[in-house]
């Protein structure tokens, strides 16, 4: 199971080119989803804005090379370590969630444009970080979801209540969940449930990129913006006018509040 790659099996029923369809219109949905939501809630704006106004109570002014040593540091600090996050289990779920998806996203294109079709046998690590990657979403995701948002850890609220902003982690573990178990299904010949479980798997994955404008997505492409605009601030001495931050938990995934 974690040597085959699903997609080449695959190709016998569904062509290698429906399958590069899929993945570029999923593309397309992310970029047009994040797009739109930065135009319908004026996130850019607001954003460019707020640092404007941050910019001009600096104390200094800052140089390029700072600049961009403040930019290495975010990347290196808050992206790749996810060390805003205030609690040692909640980064280590975080990251579990993070690279796996990576790994999962990238193997995926990877196999379907470079290693469609058995004739095209794919290097045996490419389907075993695609494995690999969803276990680490579910083991970091389904953590989580049970044990560590703050509704659930601090509230006493059952695991199993859903709310809107839940659309993003819930799509995420459906699609690797889905795909693990058709993965592992194509290898004992249960073709009528590998059927059913592809369809579900694809109908995960469809929501988990089809649904950016609504889901939580897009925000992984803002925190880091987020994140380098602090720094700034706190370089610059614009930051130091303002009153210290309360101190809250942090929430993956969703921004839940009891009502």
């Amino acid at each position: 199971m974690f040597t085959s790659n699903p997609f080449a099996e695959l190709s016998a029923s569904i062509s290698p080119a429906t399958m590069k369809t899929y993945i570029i219109v999923m593309v397309v949905l992310v970029a047009a989803g994040t797009l739109f939501d930065i135009i319908h809630k004026r996130s850019a704006r607001y954003f460019f804005d707020n640092w404007r106004q941050a910019k001009n109570r600096g104390s200094r002014q800052i140089g390029g090379g700072e600049l961009a040593s403040l930019a290495v540091r975010t990347l290196c600090v808050e992206v790749l370590t996810s060390a805003e996050f205030c609690t040692v289990r909640r980064r280590i779920a975080h990251l579990l969630t993070m690279y796996g998806f990576l790994a999962y996203v990238i193997t995926t294109a990877v196999m379907v444009f470079g290693y469609p079709t058995p004739a095209t046998p794919a290097p045996a690590i490419l389907p075993s970080l695609w494995h690999i990657g969803a276990l680490m979403v579910c083991v970091g995701g389904y953590w989580f979801w049970f044990f560590i948002r703050a509704d659930v850890a601090a509230e006493g609220n059952s695991p199993f209540r859903v709310m809107h902003a839940d659309l993003f982690i819930l799509s995420l573990l459906a699609s690797v969940t889905l795909g693990l178990i058709w993965s592992f299904l194509q290898g004992t010949g249960a073709s009528w449930w590998t059927n059913v479980f592809f369809v579900l798997y694809v109908a995960a994955t469809t929501v988990l990129f089809g649904s950016v404008l609504w889901s939580k997505f897009a925000h992984m492409f803002f925190k880091p913006a987020a994140a380098f605009q602090k720094r700034v601030a706190d370089a610059d001495g614009s930051r130091s006018k303002l009153p210290p931050p309360a101190d809250k938990p942090e929430v993956f995934g969703s921004a839940r509040r009891s009502r």
